[in-house]
């Protein structure tokens, strides 16, 4: 009979004394103690979250929120039959949400939890594309953006709608209001704002589209919906800048996507999608599940889904408040402009988005001018030796010989710690200055994960990105 492991040391039980299966499904048992250690220790050698300033997600959440995490496990919030109070969570988590965002009655508002706002969006998009269609909607679809995350990539290709990507003209980072009536027509099922662009931070201007998109239905008589891809700033700017315009107090706006477990605070896994009003959702794609004699509307992509992240979002909601919420959302905002005004000590760093509120959200985005001799992902990768994951990347195709830096600051990230990634900047620059690379790294050998794919089979491009002139009468 083997030791038991309360005996004898861990590492010396003859059950760690072999490599972890790593092809194969393994044939025999393992100590528990031992299964748990070979994970824990393979997992030294991901990054420290908290440290990665490329991700958008939460990597901090409290006690309280762990614990509810971990007696929420086992409740699956798609049977709503044996855990009706989660089910009734999330129902007042879209309410408040609902009511966060100015719809015109949060009570009858439709909306639903989702793993992330990649899927919300994919929601918003489809219920577009069949709200398209009830109108009498025939041909290809499209829907017209600017530069996006790439989850509106996959969702016009995984539900066969166009995607019409407004090029980026002069100086301009995001869509623009007069750029977006040009790739419109009677196929498109909606434009895509993106308040809280991936690639700089920085807030599209919703209410100039929305207006745009006005102008184009007087002169037109094209009726076209704006959704509104607020994955970050949805949880930023009712608390930090509530005089934006961007939400359901513009009447173009049907649907709104964003991510509780980004700035929402919630732990990895939720995300929401919220329409303006119950018929902007189509009834085709509402899904009723029945419970204690009632039923309750379901719509995703997925089913089967812990339920834990929604228990916290709500506890979330129910601990801060929006009195709680400002004082949190401001102060990492504050950290964002003292790392602003940290970069602008460097030569060669001119500041594309600093972290104002009013902006974008709370990131930072930079790029290099001159000939400092490194490039932007020589510094990602001299930034790795000491910890910190900080994205260097491309800016969009059309202005895709620009590389920029974005840092994500994040609930949890104080004052101290920037810094702290203030002096290993200035350590990183100086031992480039002073020890020049021969051959400077290219993206792919920096790597770093920047929110952004490449399909591994490359679509078809469609064939134009202006409408068919017939096709709008």
């Amino acid at each position: 009979m083997p030791a038991a492991p309360e005996f004898d040391d861990l590492f010396a039980l003859p059950a760690i004394d072999h490599p972890a299966p790593k092809e194969r499904f393994p044939a025999k048992e393992t100590i528990p103690q031992v299964a748990y250690q070979i994970v824990h220790d393979e997992l030294l050698l991901d990054g420290v979250s908290r440290m990665n300033l490329a991700t958008f997600c939460t990597t901090w959440v409290d006690d309280q929120a762990r614990r509810l995490m971990s007696e929420s496990l086992d409740k699956n919030i798609v049977d709503k039959d044996e855990y009706p109070q989660t089910a009734e969570l999330e129902r007042r988590c879209t309410s408040m949400l609902a009511d966060l965002w100015h719809a015109p009655d949060p009570t009858t508002t439709l909306g639903t939890s989702t793993t992330g706002s990649s899927e919300a969006a994919m929601l918003g998009g489809l219920a577009a594309k069949f709200r398209w269609r009830k109108r009498g909607g025939t041909g290809t679809p499209n829907f017209v953006c600017g530069p996006v995350q790439v989850c509106w990539e996959k969702f016009a290709r995984y539900f066969d709608v166009e995607i019409r990507q407004v090029p980026l003209r002069d100086d301009r980072l995001t869509l623009h209001p007069d750029d977006v009536a040009a790739h419109c027509d009677a196929n498109t099922v909606m434009v895509v704002s993106n308040f809280g662009q991936t690639y700089t931070g920085l807030f599209e201007d919703v209410a100039g589209i929305a207006r745009a998109l006005d102008d184009l239905q007087a002169s037109s008589g094209l009726d076209i919906p704006l959704h509104v891809d607020a994955a970050s700033g949805g949880f930023l700017a009712p608390f930090t800048a509530p005089d934006l315009m961007w939400d359901f107090r513009l009447e173009r706006v049907k649907s709104i996507n964003s991510s509780g477990h980004k700035t929402g605070l919630a732990p990895l896994g939720a995300g929401w999608a919220i329409w303006r009003t119950a018929d902007d959702l189509p009834a085709e794609l509402i899904f009723d599940v029945d419970y204690l004699g009632g039923s309750m509307a379901t719509f995703n992509l997925n089913f089967s889904r812990p339920g834990g992240q929604v228990i916290t979002q709500y506890y979330d909601f129910i601990r801060l408040g929006r009195l709680g919420y400002t004082r949190l959302q401001e102060a990492i905002y504050r950290v964002a402009g003292h790392l602003a005004d940290g970069l602008t000590a460097f030569d060669g760093f001119e500041l594309i988005h600093d972290g104002d509120p009013n902006r974008g959200i709370a990131a930072v985005c930079w790029r290099l001018t001159g000939t400092p001799g490194f490039n932007l992902y020589d510094l990602s990768d001299r930034l790795r030796t000491r910890g910190w994951l900080i994205a260097a990347y491309p800016l969009p195709p059309d202005r895709g010989s620009e590389t920029v830096m974005r840092a994500v600051v994040r609930h949890g990230f104080t004052h101290d710690m920037v810094d702290l990634l203030l002096a290993d900047i200035d350590r990183c620059v100086r031992q480039l200055g002073s020890h020049p690379l021969k051959v400077p790294l290219t993206r792919a050998e920096a790597g770093g994960f920047t929110h952004n794919a490449k399909p591994k089979v490359p679509g078809t491009k469609p064939a134009a990105t202006t409408p068919n002139p017939d096709s709008a009468q």
